[in-house]
Order: structure tokens, then sequence, then C-alpha cells
């Protein structure tokens, strides 16, 4: 008479797929906690800069529109916002990101895609004219380069009727905005094409924050 082996937990849920996916959400979930909680409660989490080196604000109206039309485009999934703290990146892209630097971004932009180079520190090392050439004609500077041509962008007004609005939303997220920010918006944006409003976004990047020469922020 043959025995029927018993089965154990492993084959029992290899062959029932609602266990299987319940176990595996549950692990998942576990493994979630584990690494979010404690962010929480940890007081390094978010660096604290000093006085002189902390001069991180909200965006302005104009770079806050051309983030939202670098977000559109999809330009997140080519170009990463976040540089590791490894030698290599240090020494192509910059300081390694801290997590300061993001604390006004809704969504932020940190990740490991990078079709193209990182801009997280991309603010400042070109001209406006060098960013208004690379997003008309990005071959024409950079040969080798895989990245749409964005001409269209100089054709394109940004609504300064919707500009104090998406303001006014970010400030319910938590972002600073005063009132002479409201007041001010659609005016600070009137007249200007989304050229200029991405081209002003990414001067800003990684322009924030003045670093101290060999300090480690992760302590």
């Amino acid at each position: 008479m043959e025995v029927k082996k018993k089965k154990s937990f492993q084959e029992k849920m290899e062959q029932n797929i609602l266990g299987l996916i319940i176990m595996v959400a549950i692990v998942v979930s576990i493994g979630g906690i584990v690494e979010i909680v404690p962010l929480y409660y940890l007081d390094n989490t978010i660096e604290k800069l000093s006085k002189e080196e902390d001069s991180i604000r909200p965006y302005t109206a104009l770079e806050q529109e051309g983030r939202d039309v670098y977000i559109r485009e999809g330009c997140y999934l080519c170009h990463s916002q976040m540089i590791r703290p490894f030698r290599d990146e240090k020494e192509r892209y910059g300081h390694y990101s801290l997590a300061a630097e993001s604390k006004y971004d809704h969504p932020f932009q940190w990740g490991s895609k990078r079709t193209g180079p990182d801009l997280a520190r991309v603010g400042g090392k070109y001209s406006n004219a060098w960013q208004r050439q690379h997003m008309r004609a990005p071959r024409s500077l950079v040969p080798e380069s895989v990245m749409p041509n964005y001409a269209f962008f100089e054709d394109h007004i940004i609504d300064d009727s919707l500009t104090e609005k998406k303001l006014r939303a970010l400030a319910m997220v938590g972002v600073p905005y005063s009132e002479a920010d409201f007041a001010g918006a659609a005016a600070a944006v009137h007249g200007k094409t989304e050229m200029d409003a991405i081209i002003a976004y990414l001067q800003v990047l990684g322009t924030m924050v003045n670093f101290e020469k060999g300090k480690d922020y992760r302590e």
C-alpha cells in the first residue's frame, strides 16, 4: 500500500495560487514596513543643514511650470535626479543627493534610470543659450544623443490662469508658498513659453545647497 507523502508548506503554496498571492502580499508588506516605518523616527532621515548651507526654497512660479513640463514630457524616464554616494558618481555629477533637496518636490525625481545623464546638479553647468539649443536640436550639441527634439516648446505659451491654482495645490501638501507668491504667480509666467519655463527649472537644479567640502551629510 502506497503511503501518501505529506505536502510541505512550500508545496501547498506552489499549488494554491490564492494562498501564494496572500503569502507574497504578507511578506512584501512586512518588508515595506521594516524599511519605511523607521524613516519616520530617525533624526537623520532628512539631513540637518546649517544656515550657511541651507538655501532650499520652493520653486518660483516659472520654475514650477517648467517642472510640470518636465514631468509631462516624461523626462524622468531617461534622466534621474539622484546622485549616489559613490566615487564615480560624485566625480561625474557632483555631490551626492540629499533628501533635504527634494523636500518641496511633489513628486520627487529620484530614481535609477539613466538613458541620459543625471540632472541633479545640472543647474548653472550650461548657459541658457546652450540649454535652449539643446532642447531645439540635441544632436547639434551632443552628436551621440538619443533625446527627441523639443523645439515646439518655443511655440507653446504657458497658461498663466492655472499657475496660481498649481501653487495653492502644492501649498496644501506643505510647500510654504505665501499669499504674495499666489498673487504674483500669473504675472511671473505671463507671456513666457514652455521653453523659458523648463530652462528656468533646469537651471535651478542642484543650486540650493551650499555644500561644505569634505563634509558627510549622512552622519
